[in-house]
């Protein structure tokens, strides 16, 4: 009983040092019987429906920082682009996403789509105060503010999995032997 209670230390010692993030799966036993004998919460782990790796999302706080940040610059990058305004900082949201699916070594989606859904949202309702004059804007936002981050958000984030989509496809087929 009690080398089994010191293997899950081990193990949730191990999981929790890989990359500093906890694993759900590292930290339930490999034997749902020990868990069961040593603690009672085998029988509720049998009972949960496991969710294979493939479908399981991984998400890092980290990485969505650091492309939040990546699609922003490509936003208002997009939108200093004269004569094109709205349209450029979609644009630009797309190409950050295609070089974040080029470059990065792993598929973002999560990452990518909540960044770029917060960022155009963000530009998207911040653009709309600035190029109406003050007293206009804040009843325009008021009557109507829900639906114009709504169409940024969801444009955003459209722009952002298109571009990170055809990012990986790019990568994919660079990086696949012939």
């Amino acid at each position: 009983m009690q080398r089994t209670d010191e293997r899950r230390d081990q193990q949730r010692s191990d999981a929790i040092s890989r990359d500093g993030e906890r694993d759900a799966d590292s930290l339930l036993s490999s034997n749902p019987r020990d868990d069961h004998v040593s603690n009672g919460e085998g029988r509720l782990r049998r009972a949960l429906p496991s969710v294979p790796s493939l479908l399981r999302p991984s998400f890092s706080v980290r990485s969505f920082l650091v492309v939040l940040a990546l699609l922003v610059v490509g936003v208002v990058a997009g939108g200093a682009i004269p004569l094109i305004g709205a349209v450029g900082q979609f644009l630009g949201l797309f190409v950050a996403a295609f070089a974040i699916g080029v470059v990065g070594s792993r598929a973002r989606y999560l990452e990518v789509g909540l960044a770029g859904a917060i960022a155009a949202g963000a530009a998207f309702v911040l653009g709309t105060l600035t190029s109406v004059f003050a007293p206009v804007a804040v009843g325009i936002l008021a009557d109507y503010g829900v639906a114009i981050a709504g169409v940024g958000t969801g444009t955003g984030l459209l722009a952002s999995l298109l571009g990170h989509y055809f990012g990986r496809d790019l990568r994919d087929g660079l990086t696949r032997e012939v």
